[in-house]
């Protein structure tokens, strides 16, 4: 651990914050904005899509200027000055405009800290060293939930907003202060875009790693807070609180599967046996949504814990890339996992409109939680078929 790599683990708390804070905001910005689900889905969504937009071209920078310049300039402008246009918004539009600009200030923390393990640590360790990364920075997401929710009522949700500003400021100009940038490849092998996507091998793992974490990310960062407050009459603190017990429930899943990964004779079927429980508890939830509120609370945790298997993943597709390709490889892996997301969101919201009215106040996240469950089922059966690849 050094200072650089201790900065860009702030960021990637803060990265793990924004995409997971409108869950517990989304009735107090209802009020005060006449946010809708289906609007906070939107600006959800768009986080994850610029996100994701933004991964090539970061990639192709990490690595020709390095990870200090890439991560700091983009997260002091995007943000910095995101969270600035949240705390000044007045409908639901800024709130979109926000989510957008802070999905671009934090594309690139967590693939600038992968691109240093990937440069500058032994092959093997990589798997570890990026499930203890999303685990430390998962703490961001402990934080969107019950304090976020305290805070906010304590101290109003644009000031709330206002404090994630500086904080973020902050952060970006320590990153640019001391984070350091591996040497640069100088072996005079160009990589391409198109010579990733030539490799077969991965052509599976972009496929799981797109829809496995949609499903834990987009009910942890959105659609908890709904779903207990229409389905079972939660209050905002109660929202929290749940949140807070998902958020925990993904924080041990990302550091379980980066440990088991060191033990397991196969990270395939590892990874594959992980996703095929979170599919069981997502069927769960699917079938009796209404049961209680802890009996869906806990298949909640379950989809966080047993979907957590993104760090793994990534480490599949990093055996497989050539030195030239790491900073782009590792950002198209990423692509397709926040990517998936995005589109999830932009999905969600409109399935979630579609239902409406229901039969019942559970049936439109029924339908939602389905379109999760089907994508997940499929990404999983074409894992089925990929090669099998450990450090």
């Amino acid at each position: 651990m050094n200072a650089g790599i201790f900065l860009l683990g702030l960021a990637y708390v803060l990265s793990q914050f924004f995409r997971a804070f409108l869950a517990v905001l989304s009735e107090i910005l209802e009020r005060d904005l006449g946010a809708l689900p289906d609007d906070l889905a939107f600006a959800s969504g768009l986080w994850f899509l610029t996100f994701a937009a933004c991964q090539i071209p970061i990639g192709a920078a990490l690595d020709s200027i390095g990870p200090r310049r890439t991560a700091g300039w983009l997260l002091l402008v995007g943000g910095a000055g995101g969270a600035t246009v949240f705390a000044l918004a007045s409908s639901p539009v800024h709130i979109s405009i926000a989510m957008a600009l802070i999905g671009v200030g934090c594309a690139p923390v967590l693939m600038a800290s992968y691109y240093i393990f990937a440069r500058e640590y032994p092959p093997a360790t990589f798997a570890i060293l990026a499930s203890v990364m999303v685990g430390a920075g998962s703490l961001g997401n402990l934080v969107a939930a019950y304090p976020t929710a305290l805070a906010a009522e304590i101290l109003g949700w644009r000031n709330t907003l206002w404090g994630l500003a500086g904080l973020s400021g902050l952060v970006a100009l320590g990153t640019l202060v001391w984070v350091k940038d591996p040497p640069r490849v100088t072996d005079g092998v160009k990589g391409s875009m198109s010579e990733l996507l030539r490799i077969r091998a991965l052509w599976p793992i972009y496929l799981l790693i797109g829809v496995s974490y949609a499903f834990p990310g987009a009910v942890r960062g959105l659609w908890i807070g709904p779903y207990l407050a229409d389905v079972f009459g939660t209050d905002t603190a109660t929202i929290g609180q749940a949140s807070l017990l998902m958020g925990i429930a993904m924080v041990l899943g990302a550091l379980a599967y980066g440990f088991v990964d060191k033990i397991s004779p196969s990270r395939k079927w590892m990874i594959a046996g992980g996703t095929a429980l979170a599919i069981s508890a997502g069927a769960a939830l699917v079938a009796l949504p209404a049961s209680s509120i802890s009996f869906s609370v806990f298949l909640m945790c379950a989809i966080g814990f047993f979907g957590a298997g993104y760090p793994v993943l990534m480490a599949h597709g990093r055996s497989f890339l050539p030195s030239h390709l790491i900073g782009r490889g590792v950002t198209l892996l990423n692509l397709f996992s926040i990517g998936g997301v995005g589109i999830a969101q932009f999905l969600s919201g409109r399935v979630y409109r579609a239902a409406l009215p229901g039969d019942t106040s559970a049936a439109p996240y029924v339908a939602v939680f389905a379109m999760f469950l089907i994508a997940l089922s499929i990404g999983f059966t074409v894992y089925l078929f990929s090669k099998d690849n450990s450090d």
